[in-house]
C-alpha cells in the first residue's frame, strides 16, 4: 500500500518578524523543515510533496533532494487549501500522512504509529492533552468518546475552548477518501479559509472511522510561530539531548549550558564543561575532557585527550582527527584537514590547517601550521609560521622527525626541514634545511652609536 507524505511549508510566519521563511529558521543547527523531512524520510514513503508559498524559491533551494517534489500555494488560503495543491501528486490509493514544516520534533516512531492507526481505511489524528491549549484546534468527542470533529480556536465557543485535548496538525488519511474530502471543503468560517480539519466532520458523515494516536509528550508536537517559541523549543530539545548523554555516563558540568547541533557520540568517562557547542559529527573517545566554551564541529578526539577552554575545532565536512592523550588549547584553532597523532600538544593561539602532526609533536604558543607535514617529536617554536601561499597556489612544508624550529621563524613553502634539524630563532627559511644541522637565516646584528629616534615636532603656538 502506497504511503504519501505531504509537508505544509507555505506560511510566512509573520510573528517571526524576519525576512527568512519561517520553516528555514534553525533548531539545533538545522532548519525546522529539515527536521520534518528527516522524520518523513525515516518512513521510506512512496511519495513526498512539500507545499511551499512564502519564500518558495528559497525554501525549495534549501531542501531540494532526490524524491522530493514541490507544489506552491499562492496565495495561502488555509491548511485545506495547502493540501489541495498536493492532491494531484498523490497516489490513487493508500495512505497520506500530513505533517507541518514548523512542527519539527515529531518522532518517526510516532508518525509510523499514526500511519498504522490509519491503515489506509481510517482517518487518524495525532492528539495531545495540554495544560494550556491556547491556539490549537480542540478535539470534539461524542458522549461515548468517539471523535466527531475539530474546532479551531478562533471559531470555538467558550465551552469548546475549555477542552484540553488538541489536534497537533498531523493526520493520516486514506488517500482516495482524502481526495474527495478536499474537493468538498468550503471557507465558511471566521477566517474565510479552507481548513483541513473540516475533513473530520466529513469522515464522520461518510461513516469513515476517526481514530487517534497520542504524541509521546508535548515537546514532540510544539510548533514555532515566534522567536520566543523557537528559543524555548531549542532549550527543550537540548535538555533531551543532555539527559540522554548523562544516562549514557557523560558528565556535564551544567546540562542547561550545552548545545548539540548535530550528532555527538561519547565513550566512557567523558567530561564536558559549560558553554560548549557541538556541530556536525563529533566523536569523543573514552576519558576525553572538554573545557568550557569550546566549539567543536566535525572532529574525532582520541582517548584521554584534553581540550582546554575556548578551543575551536572546525572540520567543515573534513573531520579533524586527534589521537590519544593529546593536549589542545586553550584558545587553539584546528581547521579542516588537521590530523594529530598521539600525545600531540597544540597550545594557546596556535592554528593548524590541512596539516598533520605526528606522535609527540608540539606547537605550544602563537604559531601557524598550514599545509604542513610535521614529524614525530618536533618542537615548533612560538611565533613561527609556514608561509604556504604564494598569492596563487598553496605549497607544502615538510618537517622531519625530531626537528626543532626556533621562535619567530618563517618557513617559506615549498620547503623541507630534515630530521633532527634545528632552525635558529628568527630565521626565514626559503631553501631546504639539511638533517641534523643548525640552519640560521637572518641578518647580522649591528649597533649604531649616535643614532637618535625621530622626534615629534613641537605644537604650534595658538594664534
Amino acid at each position: 500500500m502506497a504511503l504519501d507524505v505531504v509537508i505544509m511549508a507555505a506560511g510566512k510566519g509573520t510573528r517571526m518578524k524576519s525576512a527568512r521563511p519561517k520553516v528555514l529558521h534553525r533548531l539545533a543547527g538545522r532548519a525546522l523543515l529539515q527536521h520534518v523531512l528527516d522524520c518523513a524520510a525515516a518512513l521510506h514513503p512512496d511519495g513526498l510533496v512539500v507545499v511551499t508559498g512564502h519564500g518558495a524559491e528559497e525554501v525549495e533551494a534549501a531542501v531540494a533532494g532526490e524524491g522530493r517534489r514541490f507544489v506552491r500555494q499562492m496565495p495561502q488560503h488555509g491548511t485545506g487549501h495547502a493540501v489541495q495543491q498536493a492532491a494531484p501528486l498523490l497516489h490513487e490509493t493508500g495512505t497520506t500522512l500530513v505533517l507541518n514544516g514548523d512542527v519539527p520534533l515529531v518522532a518517526p516512531a510516532t508518525a509510523q504509529a499514526l500511519v498504522a492507526a490509519c491503515g489506509g481505511e481510517r482517518l487518524a489524528l495525532l492528539t495531545v492533552t495540554l495544560d494550556d491549549p491556547a491556539g490549537y484546534g480542540r478535539i470534539l468527542r461524542a458522549p461515548g468518546g468517539a471523535i466527531t470533529g475539530i474546532v479551531e480556536q478562533k471559531d470555538a465557543s467558550p465551552a469548546q475552548q475549555a477542552l484540553r485535548e488538541v489536534y497537533t496538525g498531523v493526520m493520516a488519511a486514506p488517500t482516495a477518501a482524502l481526495r474527495g474530502w478536499l474537493a468538498r471543503l468550503t471557507n465558511d468560517n471566521a477566517q474565510r479559509e479552507y481548513y483541513l480539519t473540516d475533513v473530520v466532520a466529513m469522515a464522520v458523515a461518510d461513516g469513515v472511522p476517526v481514530v487517534h494516536a497520542a504524541a509521546a509528550d508535548e515537546t514532540e508536537v510544539l510548533g514555532v510561530n515566534s522567536p520566543a517559541q523557537l528559543a524555548r523549543l531549542e532549550r527543550r530539545y537540548q535538555s533531551r539531548v543532555a539527559e540522554a548523554l548523562m544516562e549514557a555516563g557523560v558528565r556535564l558540568a551544567d546540562p542547561a549550558r550545552l548545545d548539540v547541533r548535530g550528532r555527538l557520540d561519547c565513550g566512557q568517562d567523558v567530561e564536558i564543561d559549560v558553554g560548549c557547542v557541538f556541530e556536525g559529527r563529533v566523536v569523543l573517545a573514552d576519558g576525553v575532557r572538554v573545557g568550557p566554551c569550546c566549539v567543536l564541529r566535525d572532529v574525532e578526539v582520541g582517548p584521554g585527550t584534553i581540550l582546554q577552554a575556548f578551543t575551536h575545532i572546525d572540520g567543515d565536512g573534513q573531520p579533524v582527527r586527534i589521537g590519544r592523550e593529546g593536549r589542545i588549547g586553550p584558545f587553539a584553532r584546528l581547521r579542516p584537514g588537521a590530523a594529530l597523532g598521539d600525545e600531540v600538544h597544540v597550545g594557546n593561539f596556535v592554528e593548524v590547517k590541512n596539516s598533520s602532526l605526528a606522535d609527540g609533536a608540539k606547537a605550544n604558543h602563537l604559531a601557524y601550521l598550514g599545509d604542513a607535514t610535521v614529524g614525530a617529536r618536533v618542537n615548533y617554536g612560538a611565533g613561527s609560521i609556514t608561509a604556504n601561499y604564494d598569492g596563487a597556489n598553496k605549497h607544502r612544508t615538510v618537517i622531519g622527525d625530531d626537528a626543532h624550529v626556533g621562535s619567530n621563524c618563517v618557513l617559506v613553502a615549498p620547503v623541507t626541514i630534515g630530521a633532527g634539524a634545528t632552525i635558529g630563532g628568527g630565521s626565514t627559511i626559503a631553501k631546504d634545511a639539511p638533517a641534523g644541522q643548525l640552519t640560521v637565516a637572518r641578518a647580522r646584528q649591528a649597533s649604531y652609536a649616535g643614532w637618535t629616534r625621530p622626534q615629534k615636532a613641537p605644537p604650534k603656538p595658538a594664534p
